[in-house]
């Protein structure tokens, strides 16, 4: 690492301050499963090749709001700001106990002793990111080459993408071994409804690959009518893939919202859009307890 100052982009936006108390009692042991920690940089230095500088948001913010808003656990997802040193999610995975598990980013050249090392702090999946202006391009050979080394330990992998590239991807993510969590339903473009083909497209993905799983997260990022409506225009979306494949689903804050330019959400009212995607208490219970305790805390 060089001596570089990091140095919060001027235009970063920070996590809200004060989130409200939400009015939506989450059941008991329910887990915020999309969550990321930043930093702290002087303990833990950002990546050199970061496209950004985020601010500190380290795991004692963190664990902090998981109390405030009323979650038992996390599973905390690399941010892409650390790149492929995953020493601060480690550390909070580490910190946490059996109350956290983690994703990690790695590179071809990673080793079965270090995923081995990791697996035993709690790391249970890759993530790979195929969003142009967070990263670089890295070929599809790679990837694979990676989940076969992940697959031995059971993990799965996280995949990131917006929904213009899900055509593209669709022939790899059919060959991945393993357990795929999409994040971010796919990142639809909600102006175009539910009924649009590239939505359809993302569904019907679901529909055809059982072992492919979504995350019905970031209203605050896939909303155009912003927070003052709770983001209704993300709700048919999310609630028809709660409904649809109930047993594949997960929800998380997505603190301390890395990249958000219109606005920073409040994770109070993050939380109380969960039962109005997830409209009954049998829902809720797998949404935000059984699926994500399957998925992560089976072992």
């Amino acid at each position: 690492m060089s001596d570089e100052v990091q140095v919060m982009d001027p235009d970063w936006l920070v996590f809200h301050p004060n989130p409200k108390k939400p009015d939506f009692k989450l059941p008991e042991g329910a887990v915020d499963a999309h969550c990321h920690v930043f930093g702290p940089k002087d303990e833990f230095p950002f990546a050199p090749e970061r496209k950004y500088t985020p601010c500190d948001a380290g795991k004692d913010q963190l664990y902090a709001l998981r109390d405030h808003l009323g979650f038992s656990r996390n599973v905390i997802v690399q941010a892409t700001c650390h790149g492929k040193d995953n020493r601060a999610m480690v550390d909070a995975c580490r910190t946490a106990g059996d109350l956290a598990r983690g994703i990690a980013t790695v590179g071809p050249d990673i080793t079965m002793e270090e995923l081995e090392e990791m697996d035993a702090a709690g790391v249970r999946g890759v993530r790979f990111n195929f969003v142009k202006r967070l990263v670089d391009s890295t070929p599809k050979e790679v990837f694979l080459g990676i989940a076969e080394k992940i697959a031995k330990l059971d993990w799965h992998i996280v995949v990131y993408f917006e929904a213009q590239d899900l055509e593209e991807l669709i022939p790899f993510l059919k060959q991945l071994p393993t357990v795929i969590v999409v994040d971010h339903m796919g990142r639809p473009d909600v102006s175009k409804g539910v009924d649009h083909p590239d939505f359809q497209r993302f569904v019907q993905l679901m529909e055809d690959v059982p072992t492919i799983w979504s995350k019905v997260t970031c209203p605050e990022r896939l909303s155009e009518d912003g927070p003052d409506t709770g983001y209704a225009d993300v709700i048919p979306f999310a609630k028809l893939i709660v409904e649809t494949f109930p047993d594949r689903v997960l929800s998380g804050t997505d603190w301390p919202h890395p990249n958000m330019k219109s606005h920073m959400p409040d994770d109070g009212v993050l939380v109380d859009f969960i039962p109005k995607i997830a409209t009954t208490p049998e829902l809720q219970q797998k949404l935000l307890v059984d699926n994500p305790m399957r998925l992560y805390w089976a072992r």
